[in-house]
């Protein structure tokens, strides 16, 4: 007789799950957030200063993974320029390229702008001054989409669209690093508390509310100012203190559930306590922890912007949405620095709120999908 098949999602999840589609404004930001951060994924690949892919002399090259020589293509310098005039009418003398939809990467400066930096978009500038800011050959005039700076450059000439595609990937996955590696200290040091309970919990208690009780801003400020700075060190830093926010939902669990029958039935049968707390413990407390997880990763990502606003977050010259907020406030004749950051800043963030307003319904078991 066949084995009857289980199925792919148990009644419970099947709820969790429709409470989850029922949430519209939820479910849609799940789908937008999702997009746009596979897309950034691929930052290289939408917004860089050198060609996807070449065919030169026959030759398949592919710039956007190794550097070339500029001697390969009749020049002398140790790294090729792909935007100057020389090295474009070489390769398409002698083969195509592909270019990514814009020609910037996060670093790269436009030498070209009519004025002085910071500069408007293009749709801003007047006929003249936008081909003027973007030349090409004389075949092409200079007009094409892909060679102007959508949104604008910064106060040192950089397109401000490619930082933001790249800007909004190192967010994403700072915050995304941040909140799960404080969700398996803050769940462990939860679960530890609330299981053992007694002494245990008390020292621990004692320590978290004089741990969270310290001003967290200063002492982030003097850390950052003594060490480099990094992305890997930031993510340390930070750490030290977010975890906390797990701690409370996750003691609460275990406290309420040590005691129950099937917990104690599992230690009558001999079965160690790091089991129990894996298998029979850790779910129902993961509940309360997964609503938790995108309201703190709209917290990280603040602070991470918080810090580079104020100097103390990724090393200089890395695309920052903070760094962006900072050129804004510094440069007030630019007002388009100030609405790309605002707006960038708000769209990403009210989508994880509404990501977390989601999530909440659907582990809420008063919420039925009606």
């Amino acid at each position: 007789m066949a084995l009857a098949k289980k199925p792919f999602l148990t009644p419970v999840n099947a709820r969790r799950l429709a409470n989850f589609r029922a949430n519209k404004r939820g479910y849609w930001a799940f789908w937008i957030f999702a997009v746009l951060f596979f897309l950034s994924l691929f930052a290289e690949f939408i917004a860089n200063d050198r060609p996807i892919v070449i065919s030169y002399k026959g030759e398949i090259l592919m710039p956007i993974f190794a550097d070339y020589q500029e001697d390969k293509f009749g020049g002398f310098l140790a790294e090729t320029d792909y935007r100057t005039d020389y090295i474009r009418d070489e390769i398409e003398a002698n083969g195509w390229m592909i270019w990514p939809p814009i020609r910037y990467s996060y670093s790269t400066a436009n030498s070209n702008i009519p004025t002085s930096a910071p500069t408007p978009p293009f749709w801003l500038m007047d006929q003249k001054d936008r081909c003027s800011a973007y030349p090409l050959k004389d075949a092409d005039p200079g007009c094409t989409l892909g060679n102007m700076n959508w949104l604008g450059t910064d106060d040192q000439a950089r397109d401000v669209f490619a930082r933001v595609i790249y800007g909004f990937r190192i967010s994403v996955l700072f915050g995304l690093a941040l909140t799960f590696a404080s969700a398996i200290v803050g769940v462990s040091a939860g679960a530890v508390q609330g299981y053992f309970g007694g002494f245990i919990d008390l020292i621990m208690q004692r320590f978290i509310e004089i741990w969270t009780a310290m001003p967290v801003l200063y002492i982030l400020l003097i850390i950052a100012a003594i060490l480099p700075p990094g992305f890997f060190i930031l993510l340390g830093i930070l750490l030290l203190f977010s975890w906390t926010s797990f701690v409370g939902v996750v003691r609460a669990e275990f406290l309420r559930a040590r005691n129950f029958e099937y917990v104690r039935a599992a230690r009558a049968l001999g079965i160690g306590n790091v089991t129990i707390m894996w298998r029979h413990l850790l779910p129902n407390a993961m509940v309360a922890t997964l609503t938790l997880l995108p309201f703190i990763l709209s917290g990280s990502i603040s602070t991470l912007t918080s810090l580079d606003f104020l100097g103390f977050g990724l090393p200089p010259g890395s695309p920052s949405l903070g760094e962006l907020v900072g050129q804004a406030k510094n440069n007030l004749q630019a007002p388009w620095l100030g609405f790309t950051a605002f707006f960038t800043l708000a769209f990403m963030l009210s989508l994880l709120i509404f990501m977390g307003e989601a999530v909440r319904d659907a582990f809420d078991p008063r919420k039925t999908f009606g």
